[in-house]
């Protein structure tokens, strides 16, 4: 069984009236502080990688996109020539 037990904090430093705002916004909610803190942060982050995560494709670039990764490497002869020289613990 999964626990979601919590162990890490953050502390924040806030101004008062940001902490009245957050703790009448919670009242509102029927959550603690902490929680509707966690929950705004945690949906924000989620939304700002969202587009780093999961990208979406129509017929056409999906094709592409599949071609791309069949089509045989191109040739990178500087990063041959790079492979082929000592390194600094040779």
């Amino acid at each position: 069984m999964t626990t979601n037990k919590r162990t890490d904090r953050i502390d924040l430093r806030i101004n008062p009236k940001a902490k009245q705002a957050l703790q009448a916004a919670a009242s509102l909610r029927h959550k603690t502080v902490s929680e509707f803190i966690v929950e705004s942060a945690l949906s924000a982050a989620d939304e700002v990688l969202a587009d780093r995560q999961h990208f979406g494709l129509d017929a056409e670039q999906w094709k592409a996109f599949q071609a791309s990764l069949d089509a045989p490497p191109r040739p990178l002869p500087r990063i041959k020539r790079l492979m082929r020289e000592p390194g600094i613990f040779d």
